[in-house]
């Protein structure tokens, strides 16, 4: 079943936005004609397949262009993530590569002080050397493992394969501390599998779909967005558990305006009424899970009397959505969400939420969790690394954290620090950021700018002159991802396939692709033999030559689809699970071992005094965060954040839509003037924004002083005992009017 491209725009809540940006009309802010609409058929138009970098989705991409300029992005439908659609990021891409504010030479900071804005322009070679100098120096002074690569981005692999060439294995992504690292622990402990990037979720077959504070519509994963579609055009039902009515609870059966802090009492509660019933998959749990009865008992006193007096959810609506998720099994998939790092009790949510999926059937079965495929590619031939990396140095002990599987980004930013970890030895020396704005990705900004100003080196590697650029001491411009051949990875998905990412015009400016930036730095380095090839499309090609893949036709059409193979039961699967009991873990004899609850603890968590506001942040369709808000195309749509807040609570503080206001939180911490949202769509005890906005860096000419940056408001953190993730929800603040605020937040009230 296909999606119309109404049903598609509909469900993102950004309708006028998307069509514009669909249509290919362009804007004079890049020197093209705003009142020309660019026809596909017309003559001497090339059409050049890639796929998306406005997020991690991967989507596939058309190109138009015509005269040497890209007039239109649209879904290739040979793509099986895109499917002949974008979503308003995807189509706006040509605001990114248009940006008059993008980076367009290396930079070299001048002076000695660190973040003061004062930058030469140089050249590659000064700027390559003097950056390869330091390293050396470092390498030599302090050992390898001094130096830490921070990476958000599918060309971040170039930098992996560098750092670990140069002997570091301190590679991380605030991505997985600060975003999905819990959701990922989670899993793999229950299944002994993830649900990767992006997620393995058969939601246009599922009949009903739980979200609990996963904002479908509003997190524009296109794939999943499609799917929702589908699925509500062919009967399905929502349950949505979430303190503010989202784009997606207006679509749902059951809206669960839930107290925020206390999700996994609701959880907990649901396997309670589950269970008491005999509601769940006998069969299948019988066949393919331990711990049963253990968790029976854990749960027996979690009654929905009991979870009313935590969630303020009715103890008869609790158990009628029990009765509602059960009833639709095995096609009944409660969403594991993507951003979780809320409480610090993260992890043993999602647990509660794999196990729940356990008992619904859900693993392995139509509408629900399919196990994914994906086609092989030989790796490109260079040496074994000469230096074994040593451990990672994101916490001391190296088992602070026994089951975080990926390196702590906030955990690397206190190793910078002499003394913060309490840890023997030489500090962090030196960080490569690679399209990573830290100063507005990880909490706690003033732990994190201190370590930037211990830093012996800091280099940033972007496209736009975001926050982090100001504070490096080295700014080597990218090209943009269609600018560029990138490194060949299969997708793990429900059928196999293959897509290429090619250059689609030469880079402009003086901008160079990531393999190219990475491997003069490798030259530099004395590790060349790592980087044999001499352009990205020869490190391309040949992967996929080797692989027995018709090149010329995945140039041409962008994507190559293997054999389908069974990804679900009813397709001939056979279910295996990569725990130690080769079985699904409802009880973790892991976690037990070392000292942690094997089943979900129900924690509770501090709540906002009066006349304080729990903190809450998300997302807008139109945006990826603080990626696009520099983005002409994308802002046009939604150009600036503001402040959901309750009807009633405004009216207790004076308050009405259109204030504009200043948050400040429980430190002190002020936020910048921002425009306030009156609304019964929230609950009274917290207040929402969207992130990404708030933009302070003099670079981004556009974004800058538009809307509120929530994160400089994340002074404090809950720190998750099984993965070490930061739980970031737990911030308080209160409402102030901004009396004679000016500028251009005011101004953009009165209009």
């Amino acid at each position: 079943m296909t999606t119309s491209r109404r049903e598609f725009i509909q469900i993102g809540g950004a309708g006028l936005g998307a069509a514009a940006l669909g249509s290919g009309l362009t804007t004079k802010w890049w020197g093209l004609d705003r009142d020309v609409v660019h026809d596909p058929g017309t003559d001497g138009e090339q059409v050049v397949p890639t796929f998306c970098e406005l997020c991690f989705w991967k989507c596939g991409v058309l190109a138009h262009v015509k005269g040497g300029k890209v007039t239109k992005l649209v879904g290739n439908p040979e793509h099986p993530l895109s499917r002949g659609h974008l979503c308003p990021r995807g189509t706006g891409g040509t605001g990114l590569l248009y940006d008059p504010d993008r980076l367009k030479k290396p930079l070299l900071r001048r002076g000695t002080r660190r973040g003061t804005q004062e930058f030469e322009e140089v050249s590659w070679e000064k700027a390559l050397d003097f950056t390869a100098e330091q390293l050396l120096r470092i390498q030599k002074d302090c050992g390898p493992d001094k130096v830490a690569l921070f990476s958000h981005g599918f060309g971040g692999s170039f930098f992996k394969h560098l750092l670990f060439a140069y002997g570091s294995a301190n590679v991380t992504a605030p991505s997985y501390g600060q975003c999905r690292g819990p959701r990922e622990v989670g899993f793999n402990l229950t299944y002994g599998a993830s649900l990767g990037s992006p997620e393995v979720l058969d939601i246009a077959n599922s009949r009903v779909l739980t979200l609990i504070g996963s904002h479908l519509g509003e997190n524009m994963h296109n794939t999943q967005v499609q799917d929702f579609a589908q699925m509500i055009a062919k009967g399905g039902q929502l349950v949505v558990v979430d303190p503010r009515f989202s784009t997606a609870a207006g679509k749902a059966r059951y809206w669960l305006p839930i107290k925020p802090g206390t999700d996994l009492a609701l959880l907990l509660a649901w396997i309670h009424v589950i269970l008491g019933e005999g509601l769940y998959d006998r069969d299948y749990v019988e066949k393919n899970a331990v711990g049963l009865e253990e968790l029976r008992n854990h749960v027996a006193d979690k009654t929905p009397e009991w979870a009313f007096t935590e969630t303020t959810i009715a103890p008869s609506t609790i158990v009628e959505t029990a009765r509602f998720i059960a009833g639709a099994r095995p096609a009944s998939l409660v969403h594991p969400g993507r951003h979780v790092t809320w409480y610090g009790d993260d992890v043993q949510r999602s647990r509660a939420i794999a196990i729940l999926n356990a008992l619904l059937g859900s693993w392995g079965r139509r509408g629900g969790i399919f196990v994914p495929t994906q086609m092989p590619v030989p790796k490109y031939p260079v040496p074994d690394y000469a230096v074994k990396p040593k451990a990672t140095q994101d916490h001391p002990d190296g088992v602070s954290y026994p089951f975080a599987e990926e390196v702590l980004s906030h955990g690397v930013c206190d190793a910078t620090v002499p003394g913060r970890l309490g840890g023997p030895g030489c500090p962090i020396k030196a960080w490569i950021v690679y399209g990573s704005n830290l100063v507005q990705a990880l909490p706690q900004r003033k732990n994190v700018l201190e370590a930037i100003q211990k830093l012996d080196l800091l280099v940033a590697i972007d496209v736009l002159p975001a926050e982090i650029t100001g504070w490096a001491d080295v700014v080597l411009p990218e090209s943009t991802y269609l600018e560029r051949w990138d490194d060949v990875a299969p997708v793990p998905w429900s059928e196999p396939f293959l897509a290429i990412r090619q250059e689609v015009v030469p880079p402009m400016y003086e901008s160079k692709p990531g393999w190219w930036i990475a491997k003069e730095l490798g030259k530099r380095l004395g590790l060349g033999d790592y980087f044999p090839w001499e352009s990205g499309e020869q490190l391309v090609t040949e992967r996929l030559k080797a692989g027995g893949y018709d090149v010329e036709k995945l140039k041409t059409k962008g994507v190559v689809r293997g054999t389908p193979v069974p990804v679900r039961t009813d397709e001939g699967l056979e279910l295996a699970f990569g725990t130690p009991s080769k079985k699904i873990e409802l009880y973790s004899k892991r976690m037990a071992e070392v000292g942690l609850p094997p089943l979900p603890p129900y924690t509770r968590h501090e709540q906002p005094a009066d006349g304080q506001f729990r903190l809450l942040f998300g997302r807008t369709p139109t945006h990826t965060f603080g990626r696009t808000t520099n983005n002409r195309f994308l802002s046009e749509v939604f150009s600036e954040n503001e402040v959901w807040l309750n009807a009633k609570a405004a009216k207790e503080q004076g308050l009405a839509s259109g204030d504009v206001v200043t948050l400040v939180n429980q430190d002190g911490v002020r936020s910048q003037p921002v425009r306030l949202k009156v609304t019964q769509r929230i609950r009274p005890d917290c207040v929402f924004v969207v992130h990404g906005y708030g933009h302070t860096s003099p670079g981004l000419r556009f974004a800058r002083g538009r809307g509120m940056d929530d994160q400089a408001l994340v002074t404090r953190v809950a720190i998750d005992p099984v993965a070490g993730s930061t739980g970031m929800s737990v911030n308080f603040v209160t409402i102030e009017k901004a009396a004679g605020a000016s500028g251009a937040a005011a101004a953009r009230a009165e209009g």
